[in-house]
């Protein structure tokens, strides 16, 4: 049997021999897992795509067209969840004119944010819908999947707004996001006394302080859980170098770091969904090879974190 990392190359490698472009992605391969929201108990793809570090990089520069072969390729194999913000500088905007351009835009579990600037110790009203208008523009349907609150900025007038907005039939998901620890407590509050059906939170091997309260709680108020920085933006492949993956990885199918790292997340019941942000194909191949297979058990996960706490801290 064929593990994770042979079969990416034998994937890549057969779609470049044959010439077909971004259409290597569509070669056969195991079913992607997918999660229930708890909310609804609709099944989302456990692997999407995250739209910050690289991929707003690239978004900002005239060719995107590294950006199109992602956004085909994740759809090609199931990886339908796509996270943006208004404040990833291009990156929402370029997806929403390439999802169209793909003929993608209704396969694809559109998430994105909301937070304006607060004026005056909270946030104007009218611009946060001003910005909300303008991600549907950008989306061009006329329904989102998901919105957040960013970083939990004001939450009485934006999660307010999005509160009125679902109850419209416009968003279909709500939520609240942050990747600061500093806020988790706020983060916790929320989750208790507001009826969400996501939360997005920062989440590593390396980096667990979710699994102390905010994960349990989450499944405790039935709360999707999105997960951001999965890779601690490169800090954990610095800090593994040019390491092989451990040979006990494939009790779990992980054949590559990338996957390595996805799994550990994905091995807690918490988690629906998990986005890494890339801008390179085979990239997204590697990341959607973590949903693929068999999630590292508790046992694992505890094995995988004393590994990596094991080594040198990146930098």
């Amino acid at each position: 049997m064929l593990n994770r990392r042979e079969w990416l190359e034998l994937t890549l490698g057969a779609g470049a021999a044959l010439g077909l472009g971004s259409r290597l992605a569509l070669a056969a391969g195991p079913g992607l897992l997918t999660r229930p929201i708890p909310s609804t108990g609709e099944q989302i793809p456990v692997i999407g795509l995250g739209s910050a570090a690289t991929f707003r990089t690239v978004a900002q520069g005239e060719d995107v067209a590294a950006l199109r072969e992602v956004l085909d390729i994740m759809v090609a194999r199931g990886a339908t969840v796509f996270d943006t913000a208004p404040s990833y500088g291009a990156s929402e905007e370029v997806a929403g004119k390439l999802a169209q351009e793909l003929g993608i835009t209704s396969k694809l579990f559109w998430a994105t944010k909301v937070n304006v600037a607060a004026r005056g110790g909270g946030a104007d009203p009218a611009a946060a819908r001003a910005q909300i208008e303008e991600s549907f523009r950008r989306h061009g349907g006329k329904t989102i999947d998901l919105i957040q609150v960013h970083n939990l900025g004001d939450m009485p007038v934006q999660l307010g707004i999005l509160k009125e907005l679902k109850q419209a039939g416009r968003i279909r998901y709500i939520g609240v996001t942050s990747t600061s620890k500093g806020q988790y407590a706020e983060l916790e509050r929320v989750m208790a006394s507001e009826p969400l059906d996501f939360i997005g939170v920062d989440y590593a091997v390396d980096n667990r302080d979710v699994e102390k309260t905010i994960l349990p709680l989450a499944r405790e108020r039935k709360i999707a859980v999105m997960v951001y920085l999965p890779f601690g933006r490169t800090r954990l492949f610095q800090r593994v170098g040019d390491r092989p993956v451990p040979e006990w990885a494939a009790e779990f199918d992980a054949g590559s770091w990338a996957q390595f790292f996805i799994k550990y997340v994905l091995g807690h019941p918490a988690v629906t969904v998990v986005t890494p942000a890339t801008s390179k194909a085979k990239h997204m191949i590697d990341n959607i090879g973590a949903g693929i297979g068999r999630p590292p058990d508790a046992a694992a996960r505890h094995r995988m974190a004393e590994f990596i706490d094991s080594l040198p801290s990146a930098g």
